[in-house]
């Protein structure tokens, strides 16, 4: 999984309420098992004119430039909410999505996205708001910095504004690890532990 640190990039608002796995990658674009192959698919049934078409509508954001090199989004609150679908985003990630920062996320999607090495950042609806027309103005120059050292956005105007990050999900982020991986870190602990019950509970490992 690639690390994520710190990244200045073109953020694309799309603040929509309630927008859902289906709505980010709607189930008939979902043709593979795999983790590939699905950024075509993103918010297909905006992006497109019509279901199964690939005839872009020209009002949808990421379908205009400099919003096409989007590497952060401005969302809505609950955004990722219904279903546990893992291929929304596994749609964002290949799209080169590396943030999404709304008030709040479906709590599922907000996991899949840490371990997948996107960032989902919590911040007060006015702020996105507010950040949303700051990057309107001019989204080629106006960027967006998400920095996950310092837990901070920065904003066009040069203002930070702080977020909150579970432990685990920031050093999960911050090293690039799955949960797996994340658990190994601990893998003296574990055996030592192992070793230990052996010798307490020997019934157990017979």
């Amino acid at each position: 999984m690639e690390k994520f640190t710190r990244i200045t990039a073109v953020a694309a608002p799309l603040l929509r309420i309630n927008v859902d796995t289906d709505a980010i990658i709607p189930s008939r674009e979902m043709k593979t098992v795999g983790k590939t192959g699905l950024a075509a698919g993103l918010f297909a049934g905006w992006r497109y004119q019509a279901p199964g078409s690939r005839d872009e509508n020209p009002d949808f954001v990421l379908n205009r430039e400099p919003y096409r090199q989007a590497r952060i989004l401005l969302a809505g609150a609950n955004f990722g909410c219904g279903s546990s679908r893992e291929h929304a985003v596994w749609a964002l990630q290949e799209w080169g999505m590396r943030s999404i920062i709304a008030p709040s996320f479906g709590a599922i999607f907000a996991g899949n996205c840490v371990r997948n090495g996107i960032l989902p950042v919590v911040l007060d609806n006015a702020l996105i708001e507010d950040l949303a027309r700051q990057v309107e103005a001019d989204p080629a120059s106006r960027l967006l910095t998400v920095d996950l050292v310092d837990c901070t956005v920065t904003a066009p105007d040069g203002r930070r504004h702080a977020f909150a990050i579970a432990a685990a999900d920031r050093e999960m982020l911050l090293e690039g690890l799955d949960g797996i991986a994340l658990t190994m870190k601990r893998d003296d602990e574990i055996l030592a532990f192992q070793g230990h019950d052996r010798l307490r509970r020997p019934w157990i490992y017979l």
